[in-house]
């Protein structure tokens, strides 16, 4: 029985991994152009990083983790999310004496134990960002912009931005007291886990997928009505900067988000090609994060999104995205020992500035033109006795079929002319 991936994870193969890069070269490019420099983050980190910072209500602490005990017996987890390594990262190197804020950005993989379905697997490639040290809503502004902005330069149109607070440590308590007394006397409807919610951290029931819940969300009070002044006044002051920007958005109080971490706003990025599972990226403010793991009280505010989904969501809107990579000359040897070194010699001097590929099979010289028309070269550099005594190449166009005689001295820019223009110089 051949071993195969296991259930949750992909392969992403060569000819996916073109629109892969791209996704994450756009992402590298604006990011840093709003100032964020990459930071790189372990892929397994203590769990109790998860447990105090993610939320012990939420699922992904309670069914979700990879979690492990090193030979050691120490407990360690592939992280699940990407916020929480920042936090302990920015604590542990005292990245607030290097910048005010810090502004960071990062890519790689996240594992959640989750049923797989489109666009989602258990092993997911996450792209993020985090300011650390900003309390005022211009950061939360910044944020929004910078993912719709990534998502518009991606081909991404007619997106939906979902808004919320979820209030601070002052407002929310009565807020949550408010939902436990909504429930009171319909425990028994129930399920185990939003009983546990319940108890635990109430607005995770707004978040649940439990079909009980959704018909008990309906009816709750609106976190809106319960925020304080300190609140209500950053978010006004957001909504003010998004209008001013021309920015949609839609206030929605069941928005919560499923990370515990959360204070004042909430957000996600909706695309309607995605079905009933729209969001394509979302974050909020987390102001209480970083002292939760253990370091000194640090407003801060990011987003995440997943390059799985988006190239879902590209491929509903019919955005063309990049392929694979083509030879721009294939070299061709029809010869002995000699040719075949010379061959690859100038492989190596032409991949200086252009795409090379060389037979290193020994075939022929029929089954290398062969390969080089399925590869889609457009130039074939064709080398023999002749060439190799005259110095003189011999090229074809693999298009038009047309083929020129050219001078060393002149192979290069040759090269680059007919592949500018596609006609003979």
């Amino acid at each position: 029985m051949s071993v195969k991936a296991p259930r949750g994870t992909q392969d992403i193969l060569p000819k996916n991994s073109a629109a892969w890069a791209w996704v994450e070269d756009e992402a590298r490019s604006l990011f840093t152009r709003f100032g964020f420099a990459e930071i790189r983050t372990p892929i397994f980190e203590s769990t109790e990083l998860f447990t105090r910072g993610v939320g012990e209500a939420t699922d992904i602490v309670q069914k979700e983790m990879y979690t492990f005990a090193d030979r050691k017996g120490r407990s360690l987890t592939l992280r699940p999310e990407g916020t929480a390594s920042v936090a302990r990262s920015f604590m542990e190197h005292h990245l607030a004496q290097t910048a005010n804020p810090v502004k960071v950005f990062y890519m790689g993989p996240m594992f959640r134990y989750e049923r797989p379905q489109a666009g989602r697997y258990r092993q997911h490639q996450q792209i993020g960002a985090e300011v650390l040290g900003a309390s005022g809503p211009t950061a939360d502004f910044e944020m929004i912009a910078m993912l719709v902005q990534f998502f518009e330069n991606l081909g991404f149109r007619g997106l939906k931005v979902l808004l919320n607070s979820v209030g601070d440590r002052e407002c929310r308590p009565d807020y949550s007291e408010a939902l436990r007394d909504y429930v009171k006397g319909r425990e028994a409807d129930l399920s185990e886990d939003m009983r546990r919610q319940l108890n635990m951290n109430p607005l995770r029931m707004l978040d649940s997928k439990d079909p009980k819940a959704k018909a008990l969300v309906e009816g709750m009070p609106s976190i809106q009505d319960f925020l304080n002044e300190d609140c209500k006044e950053h978010q006004r002051r957001l909504l003010d900067l998004l209008d001013e920007a021309g920015i949609a958005y839609e206030l929605d109080a069941k928005l919560v988000r499923g990370l515990d971490y959360y204070t004042k706003t909430v957000f996600e990025v909706q695309h309607g090609g995605l079905g009933a599972q729209s969001a394509i990226g979302g974050g909020g403010r987390y102001d209480n994060l970083v002292e939760e793991v253990g370091g000194a009280s640090t407003p801060a505010v990011g987003f995440s999104t997943g390059v799985e989904r988006i190239l879902m969501a590209l491929e509903a809107d019919k955005v063309a995205l990049p392929e694979q990579a083509k030879p721009e000359v294939s070299i061709v040897v029809a010869g002995a020992e000699a040719e075949r070194k010379t061959g690859a010699m100038l492989a190596l001097r032409l991949r200086k500035q252009f795409r090379v590929d060389i037979d290193v099979l020994d075939r022929g010289l029929g089954s290398q033109m062969k390969a080089a028309n399925k590869k889609q070269a457009q130039l074939a550099l064709i080398l023999g006795e002749e060439e190799l005594k005259t110095r003189t190449w011999t090229l074809k166009d693999l298009d038009s079929g047309t083929q020129f005689s050219v001078e060393d001295k002149d192979l290069e820019s040759f090269i680059s002319k007919q592949l500018s223009s596609g006609e003979t110089p």
